[in-house]
């Protein structure tokens, strides 16, 4: 290695001979070569100074490994180093490379060290006698033999899990059977995640819920030790005391993340690795589903058969979709090689390539708490890079349970972190934050302004998802009992807190009056009550300000003049119940027609038979455009009327139709970027264009 050299050069070089034959250095007077290399754009952290001949400053040994310098000041970080002899360690340990105590080994590891020294004679062939100072590599054995090698050790001690690098941190005899006792005995397992639950027996099962902030692998209090208490909306009653993240809590975080992406055994992972990743925790989700579904149920007020199909279902369904993805994106978002104009007689290539962003923020509503997650977090992580997220406030224990599976499917410490606590502090700082470097945002519209007007502050990419008030144009001629029972899950689907649901439904005069007759005829045969018992059809609101917003907007669609048919009261039961509401003669000037509830409110407004264009006019008088939808049987109405709709949605003959490979995003106020589908890797991916000159 010549020192007289930039950062960025010297991280080539190293990483340019990594396998063979190695960049090599001198540090005590013997050569040391160095691997796995990156570069390190940070404060100098802390660490034990290291000489290394012909660098103009020390080296620094830190806790990931070796901080050498490049000419210009800044940082390479080095993780493995290989002695003369063939021993390799890793950087981090150099210093204490000699303090380990030999084991004294048992009767039983005695017996196990002799069939190991078989297996070695076995494949050193050439070798007269196995001692124990015979390096496996330096006597012939190749990376092949180190498969063959941990395949036959696993056939006889299967509970003894040992990876291709252990042989390589490890290439004598006696050293590999003294890593290897310590990894039969257990003493190298990481710290045990420690979980403090609150544990409820409740829908005929226990559920077990973390309450803490999740940071960097561990369950922890909030620095400053503050606490607040969700509630659940079907009673009023406490179900939880969780943690409140302060700042200090986000700001170690993203440090958690960003280590972990920069650092961290994740940067090091290939895309079928992380895919593996995300395909086990879809299977411990899917797992632990009635579980997750209860909570969701007890934190939301989702009605269970719903938490267990579509908040819980679909959230696997998102990870396991995505999971797919993590081995393709190369093939289907780069691939590409770009013709260039080329100065002869120079030739040159070009190609582009897709890499992840780095630390996100991900601030997700309380309507669907794990799917929110779900959506986001999983294209997130596909594309390769870490998270911060920050579950709404009054739903966070869904997220938290999230994280303890995350956590047993294997995901690295600091890939995932979860904060729950006030949006304007915890979401704000995240905004704001300057190693976050990408912010997805799934709520209203005015906190979706004040994100963008945060991530400004460095630039950061965003994505969001904000408020609707989605038409849904019904014509006579459509097949009106499907149109009726489609129409009311249009609005009353998850109790109407459904960023899609229908705000505002245009009949045409001809049927309207029978459309509004069979709607309240099915409302009346709605069973409202406790959403654990599998025959509610409709639960509670999610907290009880939104309950009183709710009100709040019924009383003033009847103060504008609109015809209240049918509801718009709470439910005289404990809980946050609302009755399912019907308007109708709703004028277009109204703060009905134009706000959303999100809510079990159906707000209807007649148009003139036949009158198309004016309809749509209607229909897109809005300034948002997240879904819409269409009844016809007339196809070419319908397929004209999806071209002129300004959404980002279009429901024709159906309603509240999503799939994880269909993108999900919405036009104007309503907000940009995508979520599932292909599309939604976009946002989680940066594009770099890269040059060869040849």
């Amino acid at each position: 290695i010549s020192w007289d050299q930039p950062a960025a050069a010297l991280h080539n070089w190293i990483r340019g001979h990594d396998k063979v034959p190695g960049a090599w250095t001198k540090i005590d007077g013997q050569v040391v070569t160095f691997y796995g290399s990156s570069l390190l754009d940070d404060s100098v952290p802390a660490g034990q100074e290291l000489a290394i001949k012909g660098a103009s400053r020390p080296g620094l040994i830190t806790k990931n490994g070796l901080v050498v310098f490049g000419s210009d000041g800044k940082m390479v970080l080095v993780r493995n180093l290989q002695f003369e002899d063939g021993k390799m360690i890793p950087a981090s340990k150099y210093f204490s490379v000699d303090e380990t105590t030999a084991l004294e080994l048992t009767e039983e590891e005695k017996k196990m060290a002799e069939e190991i020294r078989a297996i070695w004679k076995g494949i050193l062939s050439n070798i007269a006698v196995i001692e124990d100072s015979t390096d496996f590599f330096k006597s012939g054995a190749s990376s092949m033999h180190v498969v063959r090698m941990l395949e036959e050790i696993k056939q006889k001690y299967s509970e003894l899990h040992l990876q291709n690098e252990d042989v390589y941190m490890a290439t004598k005899f006696a050293d590999f059977i003294q890593m290897a006792v310590r990894k039969f005995r257990g003493e190298d397992k990481e710290e045990e995640l420690v979980i403090d639950y609150v544990s409820k027996n409740v829908n005929n099962m226990t559920v077990n819920m973390p309450y803490q902030c999740f940071i960097n692998g561990q369950f922890v209090n909030a620095d400053d030790g503050k606490t607040y208490d969700t509630i659940n909306p079907a009673d009023g009653s406490v179900i939880a005391s969780v943690s409140s993240a302060s700042l200090a809590d986000v700001d170690k975080a993203v440090a958690a993340a960003k280590e972990a992406f920069e650092n961290g055994e994740w940067g090091r992972m290939n895309a079928r690795e992380i895919g593996l990743l995300m395909y086990r925790l879809a299977d411990l989700m899917e797992e632990h589903q009635e579980e997750l579904a209860t909570i969701e149920s007890l934190d939301s007020g989702a009605v269970y058969t719903l938490a267990l199909k579509t908040h819980v279902g679909m959230s696997v369904q998102t990870f396991r979709y995505f999971a797919g993805w993590c081995d393709k994106i190369q093939a289907s978002e780069c691939g590409a090689t770009i013709p260039i104009n080329q100065a002869r007689p120079n030739h040159n290539l070009t190609f582009t390539k897709k890499e992840p962003i780095g630390v996100c923020a991900i601030v997700i509503p309380w309507n669907y708490p794990l799917m929110m997650l779900a959506w986001k977090s999983a294209a997130c992580l596909a594309a390769g890079n870490t998270l911060v997220l920050k579950p709404a406030q009054v739903t966070p224990l869904t997220s938290l349970k999230f994280a303890e599976l995350s956590a047993k499917a294997g995901f690295p410490k600091g890939v995932i972190n979860i904060l729950p606590g006030s949006g304007g502090l915890v979401g704000q700082h995240l905004s704001e934050h300057p190693d976050v470097r990408k912010v997805g945002f799934t709520g209203s519209t005015p906190t979706g302004k004040q994100i963008m007007k945060s991530a400004a502050t460095n630039l950061k990419k965003v994505s969001l998802e904000l408020g609707g008030k989605s038409p849904l144009i019904i014509f006579s001629d459509c097949e009106l009992d499907k149109a009726v029972k489609m129409g009311m899950g249009a609005v009353y689907f998850n109790k109407g807190e459904n960023c899609i649901a229908a705000g505002r439904l245009f009949v045409e005069e001809s049927i309207h009056d029978e459309f509004v007759t069979k709607v309240v005829e099915e409302i009346k045969k709605m069973k409202i009550g406790d959403p654990l018992d599998r025959s509610t059809d409709h639960g509670p609101q999610n907290h009880k300000a939104h309950l009183e917003k709710l009100l709040q907007y019924c009383e003033t669609g009847v103060k504008e003049g609109a015809t209240l048919v049918y509801g718009g009261r709470q439910v005289r039961r404990p809980g946050f119940f609302m009755e399912p509401t019907v308007f109708t003669d709703v004028e277009d000037h109204m703060y009905i027609a134009q706000e959303e509830s999100f809510g079990p409110v159906m707000v209807i407004s007649k148009f003139k038979n036949g009158d198309i264009d004016g309809v749509l006019r209607r229909a897109n008088s809005t300034e948002y455009g997240l879904a819409s939808g269409v009844f016809t049987k007339d196809i070419s109405k319908a397929l004209y009327i999806s071209e002129k709709l300004e959404a980002g949605t279009v429901f024709i003959n159906t309603y509240n139709k999503t799939d994880v490979a269909a993108p999900f995003g919405g036009f104007k106020q309503s907000g940009f970027g995508k979520d599932l589908g292909e599309e939604a890797l976009h946002e989680y991916l940066r594009t770099k264009a890269i040059t060869v000159e040849y």
